[in-house]
């Protein structure tokens, strides 16, 4: 499928790792800060690129996933499906990132910094029912977010 991501929230002493975009270039998200993840290669699974995009990003090595919602973020003509993840199976030491600034944020707190609107909306299902998988429309247009539309 195009346009299919991963985001994982690294979860620790009830902070989450986040990435705070501030290193590449003609970055859309620069400036904001998201949990780690990126966009699935040929034949991948969305399992194996959430493990993958952990480990290139921060170091660290995902023993497993807790799959929590399909998000599906609609931007005029285009579509992009995210499949969202927690983990607190993991080991290793943090690296650099390349693509910004990793810090532990706690949980209380992220709603507070510079995330993307929508994003707020699937991070508070998230952090305020544990367990729950989701489903969730998020409606853009002109990068602007409009509403979003939990389907399940």
């Amino acid at each position: 499928m195009k346009n299919e991501t991963t985001l994982v929230y690294i979860e620790k002493n009830d902070s989450f790792l986040m990435l705070h975009r501030t290193k590449k270039e003609n970055d859309m998200s620069n400036g904001k800060w998201l949990a780690i993840g990126g966009h699935l290669e040929e034949g991948e699974t969305p399992q194996e690129c959430a493990i993958r995009e952990v480990f290139e990003e921060t170091g660290l090595i995902v023993h497993s996933l807790e799959y929590r919602a399909k998000l599906w973020f609609i931007n005029d003509d285009y579509r992009e499906l995210m499949h969202l993840f927690i983990t607190k199976d993991f080991d290793g030491e943090l690296i650099e990132c390349n693509e910004g600034d990793l810090e532990w944020i706690k949980k209380e707190d992220i709603l507070s910094l510079n995330i993307w609107e929508g994003d707020k909306d699937f991070t508070e299902i998230m952090l305020n029912n544990p367990g729950l998988y989701f489903e969730m429309d998020l409606f853009y247009s002109n990068d602007k977010f409009i509403k979003s539309v939990r389907t399940k």
